[in-house]
């Protein structure tokens, strides 16, 4: 493995402990600034919010230094925001220290795509994305419920003080092990906008909002979920959470391996799969077995997606990758930040902690509904093209 994708992996490891932590904290975190649990899933929406805004606009602002600088740049964001939480006065501030950290979460893992698929053979590139995206996975193995523990046991602003820790961690191997690289030539905004015109990208981008939306409508919601249906104990939660990274670690990998060879099947089964388990949770989360299984598997067929829709971005986008690659990290947050939202309004309207599950199962359906489309549309590309090139029959003059 080039040391190049392990730096990749490392500050990886750092953004997807922030961004999935606060799952376990959510209790915690509300009950000391005495807001709802639905008020606290702001602090989901909110990250995701950041992270759409913050993915094209840093993008943007990168092409203009080098790939690695900015790379360094982004983990620098990353620690201010995670410290900025971890000594927030107010509900406010504790919204905007995630916001913060936000800004850099996008054009990290667009710009790092990017660098990621430059450093291997052609044929690999699906596979290096997954090994950067392996560090956000293995995050949700040892860093979430670590830092669900320490959370619980110590209080949930030592676990924001040791993610900023990890931030300092991954820039300094940013720092250290990715090359020096130039600026990219030629790179304009105009030119990068020209990706967007391909209906090919935005179907991909419209998958990703659906598809990982309807893991986080359900997954937002774990911890009460799992001890107020389930009958788990608080501190169950924390192993509950692992078990969804050993999901998402597993499904990285196999969206990794198959989406070079078989990228439109591999993504259409994974949401389908997605979606009917998804439907399953509402009746699998009364039982403490079945829930838990249900968890590994959402975690798994979630992050099979990833793979897939990164490189069909970096596919259909013909030159211009770098922008678009960004944005579609900003559109899983997009799906993050609504499924949330949404989870929390059924939650509200009193329909219960499994109601989120129903909004997810909706969301990856509508996902693989896409899905299908933009195969359909792909097979019927190429028979119109072949037809325009058959020469016009020459006339015979008798």
């Amino acid at each position: 493995m080039p040391l190049t994708l392990l730096a990749l992996a490392i500050g990886a490891f750092g953004i997807g402990t922030t961004e999935f932590v606060i799952m376990g904290l959510l209790p915690e975190i509300a009950g000391d600034y005495g807001v709802s649990i639905p008020t606290a899933g702001l602090l989901v929406t909110g990250y995701a919010i950041g992270v759409v805004i913050g993915a094209p606009l840093m993008t943007v602002l990168g092409t203009r230094i080098s790939r690695k600088t900015m790379l360094i740049l982004l983990m620098g964001l990353f620690v201010v925001g995670n410290l900025l939480s971890a000594l927030a006065p107010s509900f406010g501030v504790m919204l905007t220290g995630r916001i913060v950290a936000s800004l850099a979460h996008g054009a990290f893992f667009g710009i790092g795509s990017v660098v990621a698929a430059d450093v291997v053979a052609p044929d690999r590139k699906a596979g290096a994305i997954a090994t950067m995206f392996t560090g956000l996975t293995i995050a949700n193995i040892v860093g979430v419920p670590l830092g669900t523990f320490i959370g619980q046991a110590v209080g949930w602003r030592t676990t924001f003080a040791v993610v900023a820790a990890i931030g300092v961690v991954g820039l300094l191997g940013i720092a250290r092990l990715v090359p020096a690289m130039p600026r990219p030539e030629g790179v304009r905004l105009r030119g990068e906008l020209t990706a967007f015109r391909n209906p090919q990208v935005l179907l991909a981008m419209a998958m990703t909002v659906l598809g990982f939306g309807g893991v986080f409508a359900s997954i937002t919601y774990v911890a009460p979920m799992m001890t107020h249906v389930a009958g788990y104990s608080d501190g169950a939660v924390t192993w509950l959470l692992a078990l969804f990274g050993i999901g998402m670690f597993l499904g990285n990998l196999l969206g990794g391996r198959y989406a070079d060879r078989k990228l439109m099947p591999m993504l259409c089964t994974a949401l389908g799969g997605l979606a009917v388990v998804l439907a399953l949770f509402t009746v699998f989360a009364h039982n403490k077995i079945l829930a838990a299984i249900t968890i590994l598997l959402v975690g798994a067929l979630g992050f099979a997606t990833v793979p897939p829709l990164q490189k069909r971005i970096l596919d259909q986008a013909h030159g211009a990758p770098t922008l678009a690659s960004a944005v579609n990290i900003g559109a899983f947050n997009l799906g993050n930040a609504l499924a949330a939202w949404l989870g929390g309004l059924v939650i509200a309207a009193g329909l219960g902690y499994t109601a989120p599950n129903w909004v997810g199962a909706l969301l990856a359906a509508a996902a693989l509904v896409l899905a299908f489309w933009s195969a359909a549309l792909e097979r019927r590309t190429p028979a119109r093209e072949a037809a325009a090139a058959v020469p016009a029959p020459t006339p015979v003059h008798r």
